[in-house]
């Protein structure tokens, strides 16, 4: 067994285009929690040692009066930065204004990580037993190990009622071992049915009992192995596409389909909740003063 305690990733350089602002530390309550609050203070109690942000440079500073002081003496803070330039020479272009993804970010901090870790969105909220969950099973396996996890929501569950949201679609075997995960960028309720589009822009129904990721992995930092050659990769079969993201769930299909690692899909029956559009403010607002009321939170976090 591994004794050590793990790291927790943050995934904060996101632009928040569709929110129309910065998400990530915008706040949802009288006592002025950010919905990343939440997470650390799941996070802090569910036994994980240090947390580590991936920004955009420019946002360092803000994060840091938000942040550093809550956590101080509480668990270890570190920085990484995402920017569309951090990538060799060769593939830079001024003509690019997209990041390249969740799993570019991701390797921005590999050189902050010598411990298991586990992954999260800054602007979601997953719920304390997920942290939990995730935390004592990173416990269990060597930091040498292929064996990696994944916490998965019931797709109704995760849904916005104001457009449409992002998610990873994932099939697993009888034993919850995940077997395949494909990333919808684009899945939508209309008339209380569940769809997701495909390459044509057809909608396509999608059971809305499925399991799908809400990027909260679990992974040893062998996972940086794995990962770093297949960006590699990635940049240059890319190079030319403007738009093209590499995203966690690509290495997760490498890893499951090409190498000998196995991703356990631990189950959440958890509601998610977050802000994809301004219209989900409200609602935010009103789960996490439902949470406090019932002393699910404390009314002061910190």
């Amino acid at each position: 067994m591994n004794q050590s305690k793990p790291t927790l990733v943050i995934l904060a350089a996101g632009i928040g285009s569709r929110y129309g602002g910065l998400k990530q530390l915008d706040t949802f309550s009288a006592e002025g929690d950010t919905i990343l609050d939440f997470s650390l203070f799941d996070a802090v109690k569910a036994g994980f040692k240090k947390v580590v942000f991936i920004i955009r440079k420019k946002l360092h500073k803000e994060f840091i009066e938000v942040f550093n002081h809550k956590l101080s003496g509480l668990i270890e803070v570190e920085y990484a930065f995402q920017e569309i330039n951090n990538v060799p020479e060769q593939y830079k272009n001024i003509g690019r204004t997209k990041p390249w993804g969740t799993g570019h970010a991701l390797l921005m901090a590999k050189n902050l990580i010598s411990e298991n870790f586990a992954v999260i969105n800054a602007d979601d909220f997953y719920g304390a037993k997920a942290f939990k969950s995730m935390a004592d099973s990173l416990k269990l396996v060597e930091k040498t190990s292929l064996k990696f996890f994944m916490i998965g929501y019931i797709l109704k569950n995760t849904i916005s009622d104001h457009g449409f949201v992002s998610r990873g679609e994932c099939e697993a075997d009888n034993q919850n071992y995940l077997t395949e995960i494909n990333e919808r960028t684009h899945i939508q309720k209309i008339n209380d049915k569940i769809f997701r589009k495909d390459v044509l822009d057809n909608l396509i129904e999608i059971d809305e009992n499925s399991i799908v990721s809400m990027n909260f992995f679990g992974f040893t930092p062998e996972y940086f192995k794995i990962s770093k050659k297949l960006f590699d990769k990635f940049l240059y079969d890319n190079s030319s596409n403007l738009k093209a993201e590499f995203f966690i769930p690509i290495v997760v299909n490498n890893i499951i389909h090409n190498t000998n690692a196995k991703l356990k899909v631990l189950e959440s029956k958890s509601k998610w909740f977050g802000v994809t559009y301004p219209d989900d403010k409200k609602l935010v607002q009103k789960e996490i003063l439902k949470l406090k009321e019932n002393n699910i939170y404390p009314k002061k976090l910190w």
